[in-house]
């Protein structure tokens, strides 16, 4: 068999192949059963409107879909380590297939972590090393991503990376190009010498990251440090993670989306009408459809997290108290300098805002309705909390929450990225994709050599939405279009959310590990259709 370049190939509009070296007998299908593409159905439903606010398209459901506000929040279950030493929790975490009931009478396939969709929440210590001895009993190569991670290279989630089937993984073998494949089990280290913050972990495997998330493995990851501890906040039962997601589904319960290959073996990529990306009629929080929360009249911690594939969020309170809905108090990497307050907050994908809300600004019986203002019909509501009692409310929200010092930019290097369509060529073609820097991703290429512990400032610009996401360390928003930053932009980043035709300079400092990691686009049909680049770290 002549040797072909190991990456993703074959872009076009409706299809996006893996080469002939990477599909050497892979042609055994799949096990996971309903999640179909609309592409091969005849019936109604298989694609919706164009998503004004994301650029994608809306996949409608043929299910019956629950009322809304019928369901109560679920909580993921907080994951207790396999076992612990002095200074080391180790986590057994297990990926396999489950049936679980997302909508009321159905059963939905999913591809879980621990079987549950969310996984569950890891809460680590700052300083504590986090060892997650991940097992992957999918018919699928996975890998994992801890976003938001400080992580060395080697535990990164590089995409090619692969974390092989048990069973039968050895035809998926040549996947990894560039990368490593390990057959059943891998060990991902978090030394988390990291701020106190909000991340999560998801799958991360080349080409297919889109479907493959859309079927569940994603969990909360939750690090604490002494700073934020000794602050006055909401704790405990007050202090709630809210994994956002919208998805689709089939009559029979089954998940919908447009995969060129149901079975995730052959053929990456989504059809043609939603390369731009996909997105769902059905708003999941926690796994749950339009859920409801009883809450006491007391401040209350949400970490947000929008873990969809493409779908932006505005979201907003209603009915709206005086003085703006939402206290921001953190960002993507942990607390902010001083509290912030916004009536409305626009959320991209991976994007992470801690807030709290006082729910005693509404009367005891009030029904608070968490909306999205860039959806529309069941797309523009999210959730409902319903004001239960009264309590004692003990927490506070200081003045003053962090410390954050800006990176001085006077010597700093100046790196562009253009996020946009573009040509690629491959394999003799010449066709339309996703690309950074006019260039579809190599795994095996590297793009950027910055050096450890200099300040570089970055110009991310796009043509269309594009939440881009930084590996290895956060950054600070400098500016937007020449302007400002945006009211959502304060804080430690790690992924921002830019529109058509903007750009925004972010100063970043990459600290501690030398090797190879990635920024790309966070809309998930984007990333799989090759919007990544490589830079690699050195001393």
């Amino acid at each position: 068999m002549t040797e072909l370049p190991g990456l993703l190939r074959g872009l076009d509009r409706r299809r996006f192949l893996l080469t002939a070296a990477a599909l050497s007998g892979a042609g055994a299908l799949g096990t996971l059963a309903g999640c179909t593409s609309p592409g091969s159905e005849s019936g109604a439903g298989a694609s919706g409107a164009t998503g004004g606010e994301f650029g994608g398209r809306t996949l409608t459901s043929a299910a019956a879909l629950p009322e809304r506000f019928s369901t109560p929040l679920p909580i993921p279950p907080v994951k207790r380590p396999a076992r612990s030493t002095a200074g080391t929790d180790y986590y057994d975490i297990t990926a396999r297939e489950a049936r679980v009931e997302i909508l009321p009478g159905l059963r939905t396939a999913v591809m879980g972590y621990d079987g549950i969709f969310p996984g569950p929440t890891i809460a680590a210590r700052r300083g504590r090393r986090t060892v997650l001895r991940y097992r992957n009993q999918l018919d699928v190569p996975t890998v994992v991503h801890l976003h938001g991670g400080h992580t060395p290279p080697e535990s990164d989630g590089f995409p090619t990376d692969l974390v092989l089937p048990a069973t039968g993984g050895a035809r998926f073998a040549a996947q990894a190009v560039g990368g490593t494949a390990s057959t059943g089990t891998r060990d991902y280290t978090y030394p988390l010498d990291q701020r106190a913050a909000t991340l999560w972990y998801h799958d991360h495997r080349m080409g297919f990251t889109g479907p493959q998330v859309w079927r569940g493995p994603a969990g909360f990851l939750l690090v604490t440090d002494d700073e934020e501890a000794a602050l006055p906040l909401p704790r405990a039962e007050r202090d709630i993670p809210l994994m956002i997601t919208d998805r689709a589904f089939d009559e029979d319960g089954s998940l919908r989306y447009p995969a060129m290959d149901p079975h995730l073996v052959t053929m990456a990529g989504v059809d043609g009408d939603h390369m731009a990306g996909a997105a769902g009629d059905v708003i999941l929080v926690n796994g749950a459809p339009w859920p409801e929360l009883e809450v006491a009249a007391v401040r209350h911690r949400f970490r947000l997290l929008n873990a969809s594939n493409a779908r932006r969020y505005e979201l907003a309170l209603e009915p709206a108290p005086r003085g703006g809905s939402f206290t921001q108090i953190g960002s993507d990497q942990g607390l902010l300098a001083a509290p912030l307050r916004h009536t409305t907050l626009p959320i991209a994908p991976a994007e992470r805002f801690d807030v709290v809300i006082d729910f005693s600004r509404w009367p005891v019986g009030t029904k608070v309705t968490l909306t999205n203002l860039a959806g529309q019909g069941g797309t523009g509501e999210i959730m409902r909390f319903v004001v239960a009692r009264k309590a004692t409310d003990d927490s506070r929200i200081p003045a003053r929450l962090s410390t954050i010092e800006p990176l001085s930019t006077d010597s700093a290097t100046r790196r562009p990225w253009m996020f946009r369509k573009g040509r690629v060529t491959s394999m003799g073609t010449d066709t339309a994709g996703w690309v950074v820097n006019g260039r579809e991703f190599d795994p095996r290429r590297v793009d950027a050599a910055p050096r450890l512990g200099e300040v570089e400032v970055w110009r991310l610009a796009t043509d269309a939405y594009h939440p881009v996401h930084i590996h290895l360390s956060p950054f600070q928003v400098l500016s937007r279009n020449g302007g400002p930053p945006g009211p959502t932009d304060h804080g430690w980043k790690d992924t921002i959310d830019l529109r058509p035709k903007q750009y925004a300079d972010v100063a970043i400092r990459f600290d501690d590990y030398a090797g190879r990691y990635l920024l790309h686009c966070h809309n998930l049909e984007h990333e799989d259709m090759a919007m990544m680049a490589t830079f690699r770290t050195s001393r």
